[in-house]
C-alpha cells in the first residue's frame, strides 16, 4: 500500500467521522447571522440604543409645557368657641369645617438661557453614542465568532492529521507483525509499533475532546443550544492583500472606539453650554383654572365657593451662588480638554495596534508559505520512508521520526493558517471593516 492509498483511506475515515457526527454544515456567514440574531450582548446593546432613541424628545429636553390636575379635600371636627365684637360668645361642639379644592394648572419655561436646546442636541449625540457602542459590540462579537469558527477549522484539520498517523501506525503494526511471524523482525519491533499506535490514539482522543469543547464554545457565542452538532469548512480562506495605509485611513474614519470618543467630546461641549445657561435669566409662564368650596358650621359664612382663571409669569436670575457657576464652567471646560486628550491617546494606541498587528500579519503569511512547503517535503519524505520500511531497509526509529515529522508539519501548517487568519481578523476589527 503506497502513501496515496493511505491518504485516500484517511480522507474516507475523516469523512465518515464528520458525516456520522454532524447534522449541520455551518458556514461562516450563517454563524455570523445567527450571532447577530441571538447573541445576548448584541441584544442588550440594541435595547440600550432603543432607550437612547426614546430619550431624544422635546419634552425630555424641557421644551414642552407641563400640565397638572390636582384635587384636595380637608374635613375637620372641632369644638369651637367664638367671641364676637359685641361681646356675645357662641360655642359649638363637633363643628364641621370642610374644604374642597380642584383644578388644572399649566406651566411652561419659555426661556432658560438656551439650555433646553443644548440639552436636545446632547440627547441626539447620546443616541449616536449608543449607535457607536452597538457597532463596537457587533464588531467584537463577529470577531469572536470568526476566531472561534476558524479555530474549529484548525481543530478539524488537526484531527485529519492525527487520523493520518493512526492509519500509518496501523500499517506499521501489520508490517511488524508479518515480519515477526516470518522471523525477520524481533518482538521488540512489534511491541514498539504497538506502543506508538496507542500513543497516537491517545493524541487523537485528546484532539477530539478539544474539537468538541471548541464547538461548544462557538455554540455559546451563537447563543443557541450548546449541544447543537455541526461541521465547519475544511479550508481557510485567506486575504493576503491588506494594506496598512488603507487600513489606517479607514480606522481613523470608522473605528467605533474613535467614533465614541469624538461623540463624547461633543457631549462634553454641549454640557458646557448647559452650564453657561445659568448666567441667563429663566422665564416661566403659568396659568390654571381652579375650583374651591368651603363649608363651616360656625361663623359669618357657613358656605362659600369660588372658581376662576389665574395666570402670570415668573422670572429669575442668579446674582450670586458662591462662585458655583464659575466653578461648574471650569470643570466642564476641563472635561472637554480631557475628551480631546482621550481622542489623541486612542489615535496613538490605534496606530500602534495597527502597526504591530500588520507586522504580525505579514510574518504569519510568510510562515504559512514556509509551513506549506515543509508539509510537502515531509509528505515526500514519509512516502519514501514508508516504501523503504516495507522492504526493511530502514529502522523503525527512522520510520517513526519521518511519520512524526509529517504529522507535526501538517499541524504547524494548520496552526500557521489559523494565526494568519487571527491577524487578519484583528486588523479588520481595528479598521472597523469586519464584514457583518
Amino acid at each position: 500500500m503506497n502513501f496515496k492509498i493511505i491518504l485516500k483511506s484517511v480522507l474516507l475515515l475523516t469523512f465518515c467521522f464528520f458525516e456520522g457526527n454532524a447534522q449541520e454544515v455551518l458556514s461562516l456567514e450563517d454563524a455570523v447571522k445567527i450571532a447577530l440574531e441571538n447573541n445576548y450582548e448584541i441584544k442588550i446593546a440594541k435595547n440600550d440604543l432603543k432607550i437612547d432613541q426614546t430619550n431624544v424628545a422635546a419634552g425630555n429636553a424641557g421644551m414642552l409645557p407641563t400640565a397638572t390636575a390636582s384635587i384636595s379635600q380637608n374635613n375637620n371636627l372641632q369644638n369651637l368657641t367664638q367671641t364676637r365684637v359685641d361681646g356675645n360668645t357662641i360655642s359649638l361642639d363637633n363643628a364641621k369645617n370642610n374644604s374642597l379644592n380642584y383644578g388644572v394648572s399649566l406651566g411652561w419655561t419659555i426661556f432658560d438661557g438656551f439650555r433646553m436646546f443644548a440639552r436636545k442636541d446632547q440627547l441626539q449625540e447620546l443616541q449616536k453614542l449608543g449607535e457607536a457602542q452597538l457597532k463596537l459590540t457587533i464588531i467584537t462579537k463577529i470577531s469572536d465568532v470568526q476566531a472561534a469558527y476558524y479555530n474549529l477549522v484548525q481543530q478539524q484539520q488537526q484531527l485529519a492529521a492525527l487520523d493520518t498517523t493512526i492509519v500509518i501506525s496501523n500499517q506499521r503494526v501489520k508490517l511488524a507483525q508479518n515480519r515477526f511471524t516470518i522471523g525477520k523482525a524481533s518482538k521488540l519491533e512489534l511491541l514498539n509499533s504497538q506502543v506508538d499506535i496507542n500513543t497516537d490514539k491517545v493524541a487523537l482522543m485528546r484532539q477530539k475532546e478539544l474539537y468538541v469543547n471548541t464547538k461548544i464554545l462557538l455554540n455559546q457565542i451563537l447563543a443557541r443550544d450548546i449541544q447543537t452538532d455541526f461541521k465547519v469548512a475544511s479550508e481557510f480562506t485567506m486575504e493576503t492583500k491588506l494594506d496598512l495605509t488603507e487600513l489606517k485611513a479607514l480606522a481613523e474614519k470608522q473605528n467605533p472606539q474613535i467614533e465614541a470618543l469624538i461623540i463624547n467630546k461633543k457631549v462634553a461641549e454641549l454640557e458646557l453650554k448647559q452650564v453657561k445657561s445659568g448666567r441667563y435669566p429663566t422665564v416661566r409662564v403659568n396659568t390654571g383654572y381652579n375650583f374651591a368650596e368651603n363649608e363651616s358650621s360656625l361663623g359669618f359664612n357657613t358656605q362659600s365657593s369660588a372658581r376662576g382663571l389665574n395666570y402670570g409669569f415668573t422670572a429669575s436670575l442668579n446674582l450670586f451662588d458662591g462662585f458655583a457657576q464659575r466653578r461648574n464652567e471650569k470643570i466642564a471646560s476641563i472635561q472637554i480638554e480631557n475628551s480631546t486628550l482621550q481622542i489623541e491617546q486612542q489615535n496613538l494606541a490605534l496606530s500602534t495596534q495597527l502597526a504591530t498587528s500588520y507586522q504580525t500579519y505579514l510574518t504569519n503569511l510568510e510562515l504559512v508559505s514556509l509551513e506549506e512547503t515543509n508539509e510537502a517535503i515531509a509528505k515526500q519524505n514519509l512516502d519514501i520512508t514508508l516504501d523503504k520500511f516495507r522492504i526493511g531497509t530502514i529502522t523503525t526509529l527512522e520510520f517513526r521520526t519521518a511519520q512524526l515529522n509529517y504529522v507535526n508539519a501538517k499541524v504547524r501548517y494548520s496552526d500557521a493558517q489559523f494565526q494568519a487568519k487571527l491577524s487578519e481578523i484583528a486588523l479588520k476589527e481595528l479598521a472597523g471593516t469586519i464584514n457583518f
